[in-house]
């Protein structure tokens, strides 16, 4: 993945990936059709996976302190990651790339991650009516427009606000900040 977010699917070649996994040709092909198979691999794993794992972990009962603490789990686990690459001038934005260029590829994956793009917008819904049944917040709110709210939260911190990474620090106090004015 690193590789990848370094040079780019395209200006990666086989010999890149066998070096970097210090492996043989014969090794990698055991494991991969082509290269394409491992590219998306990856990106199921780094981007995929972990959302939606975090998604699977809600219950039915979760309000909305509970769905902050399940996407700022998912957010840590991008930024643990990022943090293990050895070349730190990879941040979202290279990521971020990957991915589109992944959605362009392989349009089964832009399907899944859209799916799981629904399933966190229904999830928050579901949170905040728990949330207003509980009588924890506010009722004179926009139960559909609040939850694509709270979704836009982590997607709307990309590099252009910080110096090159995604500010994870911004993410966990806008959610907290925002579920501060839904309150009674």
């Amino acid at each position: 993945m690193e590789l990848y977010a370094l040079k780019g699917y395209q200006n990666t070649s086989i010999t890149d990936l066998q070096n970097a996994l210090d492996i043989g040709r014969g090794t990698l092909y055991y494991y991969f059709k082509d290269q394409e198979d491992l590219f998306r691999t990856c990106m199921e794993r780094y981007f995929l996976e972990p959302k939606q794992n975090a998604l699977k972990s809600v219950t039915e009962d979760a309000g909305i302190e509970d769905m902050i603490q399940t996407m700022l789990t998912y957010v840590n686990t991008i930024e643990q990651s990022l943090l293990t690459f050895v070349n730190k001038q990879i941040n979202t934005s290279n990521s971020n790339g990957l991915m589109l260029q992944a959605y362009h590829m392989f349009p089964a994956m832009k399907r899944q991650a859209k799916r799981l793009a629904l399933t966190e917008v229904h999830l928050w819904r579901q949170a905040i009516l728990h949330d207003q049944r509980a009588g924890l917040i506010r009722h004179d709110i926009d139960v559909e427009q609040v939850s694509l709210m709270f979704t836009y939260i982590k997607s709307s911190f990309d590099a252009g606000l910080a110096d090159s990474q995604m500010d994870f620090t911004l993410i966990r106090k806008s959610y907290t900040e925002f579920h501060k004015l839904l309150k009674k």
